[in-house]
């Protein structure tokens, strides 16, 4: 009996030793779900890869973040189509057609080195002509000029009166891009001749706000 009693004793003692860890590992468990809770959403991270952090939302009354300005025009200006000429073009000589040109954004662009100018609507070219341009006391400046004002019937103020038929101001100093005769040797003082054919096309085409980027020898690439 006593045997028994002394073994009944250290069950009991036992049993009572297992509910306290039982317990005690119930109250562990939630105090660790508690914490996970609390702490976020939970980030895994495996080998090879970083962790990516959580961003938090926006405080209220917070502005939203500005968006970037777009690239240049220059930049984002693409060329999908040039016309297709069979030889060279000579000064005075032109080409113009927009047969099955969509409709579209009109873009001209002037290379001084090679003496070109070439309009495209919607990324296609849809005219091209030989140019003059500047003499090196007036040079033809570069860069981005939006077209301000189209006159179809203008004459110089400041060189006897000369005739620039279909004219397209690109500045407020007296550039532009008009009706010339276009023969080799001659030059401009600082505007963009045209054969006055090509400038009365070109000028229908154009709407005051067009681009016109002048470069001197950049090459537009063809998508």
């Amino acid at each position: 009996m006593s045997i028994f009693k002394g073994r009944s004793g250290w069950l009991f003692a036992g049993a009572i030793a297992a509910l306290v860890l039982l317990t005690f590992g119930i109250m562990l468990k939630g105090v660790y779900r508690s914490l996970l809770d609390g702490a976020g959403p939970v980030r895994t991270e495996r080998a090879g890869q970083q962790a990516v952090p959580a961003v938090p939302p926006p405080a209220a009354g917070t502005a939203p973040q500005s968006v970037p300005p777009p690239q240049t025009l220059a930049d984002t200006f693409r060329v999908k189509r040039i016309l297709k000429i069979d030889g060279p073009l000579r000064h005075g000589d032109y080409h113009w057609d927009e047969k099955g040109v969509p409709a579209g954004p009109t873009v001209i662009t002037v290379d001084l080195k090679a003496q070109v100018l070439s309009v495209f609507r919607a990324g296609y070219e849809i005219g091209t002509a030989v140019i003059l341009y500047g003499a090196t006391d007036k040079p033809s400046p570069l860069g981005v000029f939006p077209v301000k004002r189209k006159i179809a019937d203008y004459h110089s103020r400041t060189y006897d009166n000369a005739p620039m038929p279909f004219t397209l101001w690109l500045t407020d100093d007296g550039v532009a891009i008009h009706g010339s005769d276009v023969e080799w040797g001659r030059a401009t003082h600082g505007c963009i001749g045209v054969p006055t054919p090509f400038a009365k096309k070109l000028f229908a085409a154009i709407q005051p706000g067009d681009p016109v980027i002048i470069t001197n020898g950049k090459m537009m690439q063809v998508n």
